[in-house]
C-alpha cells in the first residue's frame, strides 16, 4: 500500500469554493541517484520550460512560478541560465477522464503537450470538460533537475492529479500549487517511490 501523507491547507483556494466531490490525492513518484543526495536542494537554479512544451504559453507560468517557490524554500536561489549552476525543466500534461473511466489526453491552456504518457487512450473530438459529476480533469506536472554545465540527471520527479472538473483545484494558480506542493513534500524522496499525497477537502 502507497503511503499517504497530509499536504497542508492552501490558504484560499478552498476557502473561496466548495467541492461536492473530494479532490482525491496527487500521485507522486521520484527518482533521484544516491551520489546526486549532497547537491540537491542548495545553489542555484534556473527554471525553464521543458522541452516539448510551448515556453510562451501563459498558462505554464502559474506552474513554474509554482516551483520555483518550491525550489526556493528546500534552500535554492533563483537566477538567470548563465550563472545557475542548476537548471529545472518543468513540464505539464493535461487530460480527462469522463464518466466512463476513459482518460483523454487534452491541451488545457498548459502548452499543448498531449502526448507522452496516456497518449493512446481515449482520444476524440468534443471533449465535454463541463460534463457529469465523474468527469475528472487532471494534471501531470513533471520536472527534472540537472546540472548546468554537462546536463547530468540530478532528479526527476512527477505529480498526477485528477480533481472533478468542477472543483476550484482543478485549474491554474491553486491546481499549480497543488501538484507542485506534493512534488516536493519531503524533498529529494526515495528513488523509484510511488506515494500519494492527500489534499484537503
Amino acid at each position: 500500500m502507497k503511503p499517504m501523507i497530509s499536504l497542508s491547507c492552501l490558504c484560499a483556494a478552498l476557502a473561496l469554493a466548495g467541492c461536492a466531490t473530494p479532490p482525491g490525492p496527487v500521485e507522486v513518484t521520484r527518482f533521484v541517484a544516491p551520489e546526486s543526495l549532497a547537491r540537491l536542494g542548495q545553489g542555484t537554479i534556473f527554471v525553464e520550460t521543458m522541452p516539448g512544451t510551448d515556453g510562451d504559453s501563459l498558462a505554464m507560468a502559474p506552474y513554474k512560478a509554482a516551483v520555483a517557490r518550491e525550489l526556493a524554500a528546500l534552500g535554492y536561489v533563483e537566477t538567470d541560465r548563465a550563472s545557475a549552476s542548476q537548471i529545472a525543466q518543468v513540464g505539464v500534461d493535461g487530460y480527462v477522464i469522463g464518466s466512463n473511466g476513459r482518460r483523454s489526453p487534452v491541451s488545457v491552456g498548459v502548452g499543448g503537450r498531449t502526448g507522452g504518457y496516456g497518449s493512446g487512450v481515449g482520444v476524440g473530438i468534443g471533449i465535454n470538460l463541463g460534463g457529469g459529476e465523474k468527469d475528472r480533469l487532471g494534471t501531470e506536472l513533471s520536472v527534472r533537475i540537472s546540472e548546468a554545465a554537462g546536463g547530468a540527471s540530478l532528479w526527476e520527479g512527477r505529480a498526477d492529479f485528477s480533481p472533478p472538473e468542477d472543483s476550484p483545484l482543478a485549474r491554474g494558480t491553486a491546481n499549480a500549487q497543488t501538484v507542485a506542493s506534493a512534488l516536493f513534500r519531503e524533498f529529494p524522496g526515495n528513488n523509484g517511490e510511488t506515494i500519494e499525497v492527500k489534499v484537503p477537502e
